[in-house]
């Protein structure tokens, strides 16, 4: 699938995945389009490449009626402010403790410069929303869809503010960023574990959370569907602390966290640096070895064992 097109997420009705070039790369943003009878779009891209999520909805004659950001994160949250402006009747959702971030983005884009570096550059500002838009979640809700129904999940393990969506009648989840990134090309999930929150064992309980539901499909915020597996995410949770276990070792051998993130980017996996391009895959190494060791930090400050 080329950037800004989209196509049928296999085994499902009426949904579709567009590619919205994030960071450049092909195939690594992925919004959703739920054309149910009050239609949905579950994430919405950083906001730079909006037109393609435009002529998308357009071209399927799709007036959403949900704006269903999975959390706050802008590569996520991005687009909800353009979302909102262009579907005035539209209502956004956000995880309680995140909707003042999406009614003054400036806390939060300061703190996705510090986190995503020189990757900045594919971002652009937000648009706020107002507050009267936004539906505030907890995770227990059932959103209506009219012909469906989305559950939702609080999923808090890679952000607090994250949720999941489960549509039951597809048997869909929308993982956000709760179950990895998968890389079809690759067959294999790998680990994201972003500044300044990530926690290890909160992403292995949210794991088990998608487990337990058992759904046919996972629908990732990068890189599109996948067929759910049973091993799928007991693979996922070693993926996590084998991740979490290296920066760890690397950390206790350099002494200096700065050498540790310049390691991992140095040594960032080829086959990720074919996929990606090499640029977007040393800041993915970089951005995830920060999230760790600002984990690590938090767990030796409370006297907690990793």
């Amino acid at each position: 699938m080329e950037p800004g097109e989209y196509a049928p997420v296999p085994g499902c009705t009426d949904l579709y995945y567009l590619d919205t070039e994030m960071y450049g790369a092909k195939n690594y943003g992925s919004v959703y389009l739920l054309d149910a009878e009050r239609p949905a779009v579950i994430d919405t891209g950083i906001g730079n490449k909006r037109e393609y999520l435009f002529d998308a909805l357009d071209d399927l004659g799709m007036t959403p009626e949900w704006i269903l950001p999975t959390h706050v994160h802008l590569d996520h949250a991005g687009g909800a402010g353009f979302l909102a402006e262009r579907y005035p009747e539209a209502t956004v959702t956000m995880h309680e403790s995140a909707v003042e971030h999406l009614v003054d983005p400036t806390r939060l884009v300061a703190g996705t410069r510090a986190a995503v570096g020189i990757q900045w550059e594919y971002y652009v500002e937000p648009e706020p929303i107002p507050e009267e838009r936004i539906q505030p979640l907890s995770g227990g809700e059932t959103l209506d869809l009219g012909d469906r129904a989305l559950d939702v999940h609080h999923a808090p393990g890679h952000a607090p503010h994250q949720v999941i969506f489960h549509d039951r009648g597809d048997d869909v989840v929308f993982t956000a960023d709760a179950a990895g990134i998968y890389v079809p090309q690759l067959d294999e999930i790998r680990q994201t574990s972003p500044p300044s929150r990530f926690d290890l064992h909160g992403c292995q309980a949210d794991a088990d959370t998608i487990r337990d539901i058992d759904p046919r499909y996972l629908c990732f915020g990068h890189f599109g569907p996948k067929e759910f597996h049973d091993e799928d995410m007991a693979e996922y949770k070693r993926t996590l602390a084998e991740w979490v276990e290296a920066v760890r070792q690397k950390r206790a051998e350099l002494g200096d966290d700065d050498a540790v993130i310049a390691h991992f980017a140095e040594h960032a996996p080829e086959d990720t640096i074919e996929v990606w391009g090499e640029r977007k895959a040393r800041e993915e190494e970089k951005m995830n070895t920060r999230g760790v060791l600002t984990y690590l930090d938090y767990m030796e400050k409370h006297g907690k064992t990793v």
